[in-house]
């Protein structure tokens, strides 16, 4: 796999065993990367017992808490539909991708749009009714892309190299990409949350499911790979239940009564692992992202509760147990 997609047509790209064919129109840019800085990063915790609370009230005090603002963006909603497992939290919870969009209708953003672009399955539709998006979600339809399936640009830089790699318009067209994750462990990455979630931005249809050609660069360049390519992102991670043991779809369910945001994807990620009890720092696509301290506790203004009051350890399979904080 040594070839830059991005150097070669796109017929030969697609013949060379990285892809298959999908109608595209194809462009090539340089990626935006994100700044390095030095303020503390506003990462906001909201309890919420249940699923049936008023989840639009916690998501609009947690925007407030971090600042977002969202009048007159394109914004993309990217859940976590990796799989659907009828009683499993496995994906974003339907009544939390329904208070995002809520959200940022109150927020004024000018066009809401939903994408996904499952690893697993191919049918994606399918997967939304599964997951119960259609009917609760309104205009889900009408608002939804298949990012499995999108027309995709060609963009440099990608983990770590000048190598380039295909994504979706819709995503790279748009103004704020908000990453809905849930709270999960990962049998080969150690923890799955927004940056693990932005795997569903690459298109299936050219890299294969699971996104083949991620795993070959490897999970953690990938992801910090992702993450530099979108700079203008927020981050929702639902811990109301999470998963733990043999995440991201065959562990248990761990409730943490939680909702977890920022604008700071890295940072959110970061105070995730600690409310599962695991050490950042050991997990492979943090460390990749973070300038020194950068995800260090006293770098982050925790708003709303405080990481202690919420504090859940999540069972790890053996092979990720080092990475237990201390």
């Amino acid at each position: 796999m040594g070839a830059d997609p991005c150097m070669i047509g796109r017929r030969e790209f697609l013949r060379s065993g990285l892809g298959v064919a999908v109608a595209a129109t194809v462009a090539c840019r340089r990626s935006q990367t994100k700044p390095v800085t030095q303020a503390r990063a506003a990462v906001a915790i909201l309890r919420a017992a249940s699923y049936s609370d008023d989840l639009v009230d916690r998501l609009w005090r947690g925007a407030a808490a971090c600042g977002l603002q969202a009048r007159g963006l394109r914004v993309l909603i990217k859940p976590n539909l990796v799989e659907v497992v009828p009683g499993a939290p496995v994906h974003t919870e339907a009544a939390v991708l329904a208070a995002v969009v809520e959200l940022f209708e109150k927020l004024g953003a000018a066009e809401i749009i939903i994408g996904e672009g499952p690893g697993h399955r191919r049918d994606t539709l399918f997967l939304a009714e599964e997951a119960g998006y259609r009917e609760v979600v309104p205009r889900f339809d009408a608002r939804f892309v298949d990012l499995n399936r999108d027309d995709v640009a060609c963009v440099r830089g990608f983990a770590g190299s000048d190598s380039g790699i295909y994504l979706p318009r819709t995503a790279l067209g748009a103004d704020l990409v908000v990453s809905v994750a849930r709270m999960k462990t990962h049998h080969w990455a150690g923890a799955t949350l927004a940056m693990k979630n932005l795997f569903g931005v690459v298109p299936g249809a050219l890299y294969g499911w699971p996104k083949n050609y991620l795993h070959q660069v490897g999970i953690g360049p990938s992801v910090a790979g992702l993450y530099r390519i979108f700079p203008r992102t927020f981050a929702i991670v639902d811990g109301i239940v999470g998963m733990e043991g043999n995440g991201p779809i065959q562990g248990r369910a761990r409730p943490c009564g939680a909702l977890v945001m920022g604008r700071d994807m890295a940072a959110v990620d970061a105070t995730c692992c600690r409310i599962m009890g695991i050490d950042p720092m050991r997990i492979e696509y943090l460390r990749l992202v973070s300038a020194p301290g950068q995800i260090n506790a006293e770098r982050i203004e925790q708003r709303g509760e405080p990481i202690a009051a919420v504090r859940t350890p999540f069972a790890l399979i053996p092979e990720f147990r080092h990475v237990r904080l201390g």
